[in-house]
Protein backbone atom coordinates (compact mmCIF):
# COMPACT_ATOMS: atom_id res chain seq x y z
CA UNK A 1 0.00 0.00 0.00
CA UNK A 2 1.44 3.31 -1.10
CA UNK A 3 0.74 5.48 2.37
CA UNK A 4 2.73 9.19 0.22
CA UNK A 5 -0.88 8.89 -1.66
CA UNK A 6 -3.30 8.40 0.97
CA UNK A 7 -1.19 11.11 3.29
CA UNK A 8 -1.00 14.57 1.03
CA UNK A 9 2.49 16.25 1.95
CA UNK A 10 1.75 19.68 4.15
CA UNK A 11 2.63 21.86 1.43
CA UNK A 12 -0.53 20.66 -0.73
CA UNK A 13 -2.68 20.79 2.15
CA UNK A 14 -5.40 23.38 1.23
CA UNK A 15 -4.46 26.88 3.29
CA UNK A 16 -7.82 28.33 5.77
CA UNK A 17 -9.16 31.72 4.28
CA UNK A 18 -7.77 34.92 5.75
CA UNK A 19 -9.25 37.52 7.60
CA UNK A 20 -7.19 40.15 5.70
CA UNK A 21 -4.28 40.83 3.79
CA UNK A 22 -1.71 43.58 5.25
CA UNK A 23 1.51 44.47 3.51
CA UNK A 24 1.00 40.88 1.16
CA UNK A 25 0.81 38.93 4.68
CA UNK A 26 -2.24 36.97 5.21
CA UNK A 27 -4.29 37.63 8.66
CA UNK A 28 -5.69 34.72 10.13
CA UNK A 29 -6.86 35.43 13.46
CA UNK A 30 -7.91 38.57 14.66
CA UNK A 31 -4.97 40.24 17.33
CA UNK A 32 -6.01 39.95 20.98
CA UNK A 33 -5.79 43.82 21.48
CA UNK A 34 -8.45 44.97 18.89
CA UNK A 35 -10.74 47.13 19.97
CA UNK A 36 -13.96 48.21 17.56
CA UNK A 37 -15.95 50.92 19.08
CA UNK A 38 -19.83 49.71 19.35
CA UNK A 39 -21.02 52.43 17.18
CA UNK A 40 -18.14 51.64 14.40
CA UNK A 41 -20.46 50.36 11.93
CA UNK A 42 -23.45 52.98 12.89
CA UNK A 43 -24.88 54.34 9.77
CA UNK A 44 -26.91 57.49 9.63
CA UNK A 45 -30.12 58.31 7.65
CA UNK A 46 -30.87 61.35 7.25
CA UNK A 47 -34.93 61.20 6.71
CA UNK A 48 -35.51 64.87 7.98
CA UNK A 49 -33.49 68.43 7.53
CA UNK A 50 -35.31 69.23 10.91
CA UNK A 51 -38.54 69.55 13.37
CA UNK A 52 -40.10 71.49 11.05
CA UNK A 53 -39.42 69.36 7.82
CA UNK A 54 -40.65 66.39 9.94
CA UNK A 55 -43.82 68.62 10.87
CA UNK A 56 -44.57 69.65 7.48
CA UNK A 57 -44.02 65.88 6.24
CA UNK A 58 -46.79 64.98 8.44
CA UNK A 59 -49.30 67.69 7.55
CA UNK A 60 -48.88 66.48 3.72
CA UNK A 61 -48.91 62.70 4.12
CA UNK A 62 -52.33 63.28 6.09
CA UNK A 63 -53.27 65.83 3.22
CA UNK A 64 -54.02 68.48 6.17
CA UNK A 65 -54.57 72.16 5.45
CA UNK A 66 -51.90 73.48 7.23
CA UNK A 67 -53.98 76.63 8.69
CA UNK A 68 -56.19 74.15 9.85
CA UNK A 69 -53.78 71.51 11.88
CA UNK A 70 -55.19 68.93 13.78
CA UNK A 71 -52.85 69.31 17.04
CA UNK A 72 -53.94 66.10 18.83
CA UNK A 73 -53.37 63.98 15.68
CA UNK A 74 -49.82 65.37 14.20
CA UNK A 75 -48.44 65.31 17.63
CA UNK A 76 -49.56 61.65 18.44
CA UNK A 77 -47.52 60.89 14.79
CA UNK A 78 -44.85 63.36 15.52
CA UNK A 79 -44.01 61.68 19.28
CA UNK A 80 -44.09 58.24 17.66
CA UNK A 81 -41.27 59.15 15.61
CA UNK A 82 -39.42 61.12 18.26
CA UNK A 83 -39.61 57.84 20.53
CA UNK A 84 -38.03 55.76 17.23
CA UNK A 85 -35.18 58.49 17.23
CA UNK A 86 -34.83 57.97 20.70
CA UNK A 87 -33.39 54.63 20.32
CA UNK A 88 -30.61 55.37 17.71
CA UNK A 89 -29.88 58.35 18.53
CA UNK A 90 -30.60 60.34 22.13
CA UNK A 91 -28.75 63.50 20.38
CA UNK A 92 -30.53 63.74 17.30
CA UNK A 93 -33.97 63.60 19.03
CA UNK A 94 -33.06 66.35 21.57
CA UNK A 95 -33.64 69.01 18.79
CA UNK A 96 -37.22 67.25 17.93
CA UNK A 97 -38.33 67.09 21.83
CA UNK A 98 -38.13 70.99 21.62
CA UNK A 99 -40.98 71.02 18.89
CA UNK A 100 -42.71 68.17 20.42
CA UNK A 101 -42.79 70.49 24.06
CA UNK A 102 -44.60 73.31 21.98
CA UNK A 103 -46.89 71.13 20.12
CA UNK A 104 -47.80 70.45 23.67
CA UNK A 105 -47.85 73.45 24.88
CA UNK A 106 -50.23 74.55 21.74
CA UNK A 107 -52.38 71.74 22.46
CA UNK A 108 -53.25 72.51 26.32
CA UNK A 109 -53.67 76.16 25.33
CA UNK A 110 -56.40 75.28 22.83
CA UNK A 111 -57.94 73.05 25.79
CA UNK A 112 -58.08 76.22 28.07
CA UNK A 113 -60.24 79.19 27.16
CA UNK A 114 -58.69 81.62 24.83
CA UNK A 115 -58.24 85.33 25.49
CA UNK A 116 -59.87 87.57 23.04
CA UNK A 117 -57.59 90.07 21.09
CA UNK A 118 -58.38 94.04 20.36
CA UNK A 119 -60.02 93.25 17.88
CA UNK A 120 -62.57 90.58 19.96
CA UNK A 121 -61.03 87.78 17.89
CA UNK A 122 -59.97 85.00 19.97
CA UNK A 123 -56.34 84.07 18.94
CA UNK A 124 -55.28 81.31 17.89
CA UNK A 125 -52.87 79.32 19.46
CA UNK A 126 -51.24 77.57 16.51
CA UNK A 127 -50.78 80.82 14.56
CA UNK A 128 -47.18 81.13 15.44
CA UNK A 129 -46.39 77.76 14.36
CA UNK A 130 -48.83 77.90 11.30
CA UNK A 131 -46.34 81.14 10.28
CA UNK A 132 -42.87 79.50 10.55
CA UNK A 133 -44.54 76.26 8.56
CA UNK A 134 -45.52 78.36 5.84
CA UNK A 135 -41.61 80.13 5.98
CA UNK A 136 -40.33 77.40 5.95
CA UNK A 137 -42.25 75.50 2.68
CA UNK A 138 -41.46 78.50 0.85
CA UNK A 139 -37.65 78.43 1.91
CA UNK A 140 -37.69 74.86 1.08
CA UNK A 141 -39.80 75.20 -2.21
CA UNK A 142 -37.13 77.72 -3.43
CA UNK A 143 -34.12 75.76 -2.46
CA UNK A 144 -35.51 72.62 -4.02
CA UNK A 145 -36.07 75.07 -7.23
CA UNK A 146 -32.33 76.08 -7.32
CA UNK A 147 -31.07 72.74 -6.58
CA UNK A 148 -32.81 71.90 -9.88
CA UNK A 149 -30.74 74.61 -11.93
CA UNK A 150 -27.34 73.77 -13.21
CA UNK A 151 -24.56 73.98 -11.08
CA UNK A 152 -21.52 74.92 -12.49
CA UNK A 153 -18.97 71.84 -10.82
CA UNK A 154 -21.82 69.41 -10.78
CA UNK A 155 -23.76 69.69 -13.81
CA UNK A 156 -21.59 72.34 -15.90
CA UNK A 157 -17.83 71.86 -16.02
CA UNK A 158 -15.64 74.91 -17.61
CA UNK A 159 -13.14 73.57 -20.38
CA UNK A 160 -10.00 74.71 -20.40
CA UNK A 161 -7.61 74.01 -23.41
CA UNK A 162 -4.59 75.27 -23.44
CA UNK A 163 -2.53 75.99 -27.23
CA UNK A 164 1.11 77.04 -26.06
CA UNK A 165 2.19 73.62 -27.54
CA UNK A 166 0.18 73.36 -30.20
CA UNK A 167 1.80 74.79 -33.64
CA UNK A 168 0.04 75.40 -36.68
CA UNK A 169 1.56 75.11 -40.03
CA UNK A 170 -0.70 76.62 -42.96
CA UNK A 171 1.00 74.34 -45.72
CA UNK A 172 1.37 76.77 -49.01
CA UNK A 173 0.87 75.07 -51.97
CA UNK A 174 2.93 75.09 -54.97
CA UNK A 175 1.25 76.60 -58.29
CA UNK A 176 2.76 74.06 -61.33
CA UNK A 177 2.88 75.14 -64.95
CA UNK A 178 0.65 72.93 -65.93
CA UNK A 179 -2.31 74.25 -63.23
CA UNK A 180 -0.94 77.87 -64.84
CA UNK A 181 -1.81 76.48 -68.35
CA UNK A 182 -4.98 75.42 -67.47
CA UNK A 183 -6.21 78.49 -66.46
CA UNK A 184 -5.03 80.03 -69.42
CA UNK A 185 -6.63 77.41 -71.34
CA UNK A 186 -9.73 78.37 -70.08
CA UNK A 187 -9.23 82.28 -70.48
CA UNK A 188 -8.67 81.29 -74.20
CA UNK A 189 -12.02 79.19 -74.38
CA UNK A 190 -13.83 82.29 -72.71
CA UNK A 191 -12.06 84.99 -75.67
CA UNK A 192 -13.64 82.66 -78.48
CA UNK A 193 -17.26 83.39 -77.28
CA UNK A 194 -16.46 86.93 -77.92
CA UNK A 195 -14.51 86.80 -80.97
CA UNK A 196 -14.73 89.63 -83.30
CA UNK A 197 -14.58 89.46 -87.01
CA UNK A 198 -13.09 92.73 -87.29
CA UNK A 199 -9.89 93.65 -89.53
CA UNK A 200 -8.85 96.03 -88.55
CA UNK A 201 -5.73 95.02 -86.26
CA UNK A 202 -4.71 97.05 -83.56
CA UNK A 203 -0.87 97.36 -82.62
CA UNK A 204 -0.66 95.41 -79.33
CA UNK A 205 3.08 96.32 -77.17
CA UNK A 206 4.14 93.39 -74.79
CA UNK A 207 6.17 95.81 -73.08
CA UNK A 208 3.08 98.36 -72.79
CA UNK A 209 0.82 95.90 -71.26
CA UNK A 210 3.24 95.22 -68.52
CA UNK A 211 3.31 98.33 -67.39
CA UNK A 212 -0.63 98.15 -67.36
CA UNK A 213 -0.60 95.17 -65.36
CA UNK A 214 1.96 96.66 -62.78
CA UNK A 215 -0.09 99.90 -62.50
CA UNK A 216 -3.40 97.91 -61.80
CA UNK A 217 -1.68 95.33 -59.02
CA UNK A 218 -0.33 98.93 -57.23
CA UNK A 219 -3.59 99.81 -56.96
CA UNK A 220 -4.83 96.95 -55.17
CA UNK A 221 -2.96 94.31 -53.08
CA UNK A 222 -4.34 91.09 -54.72
CA UNK A 223 -5.92 90.81 -58.41
CA UNK A 224 -7.54 87.68 -59.78
CA UNK A 225 -5.80 86.31 -62.76
CA UNK A 226 -8.59 86.26 -64.88
CA UNK A 227 -9.42 89.71 -63.96
CA UNK A 228 -6.12 91.17 -65.91
CA UNK A 229 -7.11 90.38 -69.23
CA UNK A 230 -9.95 91.71 -71.99
CA UNK A 231 -11.78 89.43 -73.40
CA UNK A 232 -12.94 91.91 -75.89
CA UNK A 233 -9.13 92.23 -77.01
CA UNK A 234 -9.31 88.69 -78.95
CA UNK A 235 -7.03 85.85 -78.71
CA UNK A 236 -4.36 88.33 -79.54
CA UNK A 237 -4.45 90.54 -76.50
CA UNK A 238 -5.10 87.32 -74.02
CA UNK A 239 -1.96 85.97 -75.66
CA UNK A 240 -0.04 89.85 -75.26
CA UNK A 241 -1.08 90.05 -71.77
CA UNK A 242 0.03 86.57 -70.81
CA UNK A 243 2.92 87.33 -72.25
CA UNK A 244 3.57 90.54 -70.38
CA UNK A 245 2.78 88.33 -67.41
CA UNK A 246 5.34 85.48 -67.69
CA UNK A 247 7.65 88.37 -68.78
CA UNK A 248 6.72 90.43 -65.27
CA UNK A 249 7.89 86.98 -63.19
CA UNK A 250 10.97 86.53 -64.62
CA UNK A 251 11.91 90.16 -63.63
CA UNK A 252 10.68 89.12 -60.56
CA UNK A 253 7.92 92.11 -60.58
CA UNK A 254 5.20 90.44 -59.50
CA UNK A 255 4.31 86.96 -57.67
CA UNK A 256 1.98 84.62 -58.04
CA UNK A 257 -0.28 83.23 -55.77
CA UNK A 258 -2.80 80.33 -55.15
CA UNK A 259 -3.75 80.20 -51.65
CA UNK A 260 -5.74 75.84 -51.69
CA UNK A 261 -5.60 73.55 -54.30
CA UNK A 262 -7.92 74.17 -57.86
CA UNK A 263 -8.51 77.67 -55.96
CA UNK A 264 -8.53 80.69 -57.46
CA UNK A 265 -4.90 82.36 -59.26
CA UNK A 266 -4.19 85.97 -57.62
CA UNK A 267 -1.33 88.16 -58.85
CA UNK A 268 0.24 90.76 -55.73
CA UNK A 269 3.06 93.41 -57.05
CA UNK A 270 6.21 92.80 -55.51
CA UNK A 271 8.07 96.03 -53.69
Amino acid sequence: MNTEAQNPAPAEVIAAPHIALIRGTALLTLPKDLYIPPDAMEVFLEAFEGPLDLLLYLIKRQNLDILDIPIAEVTRQYMAYVEIMKEVSLELAAEYLVMAAMLAEIKSRMLLPRPESEAGEEEDPRAELIRRLQEYEQIKNAAEKLDQLPRQGRDLFPVVASTDHMEFEKPQPSIELKELLLAFADILKRADLHASHNIVMEPLSVRERMTAILEQLQSTEFSVFSSLFNIKEGRLGIVVTFLAMLELLKHNMIEIIQTSHFGPIHLKAIA
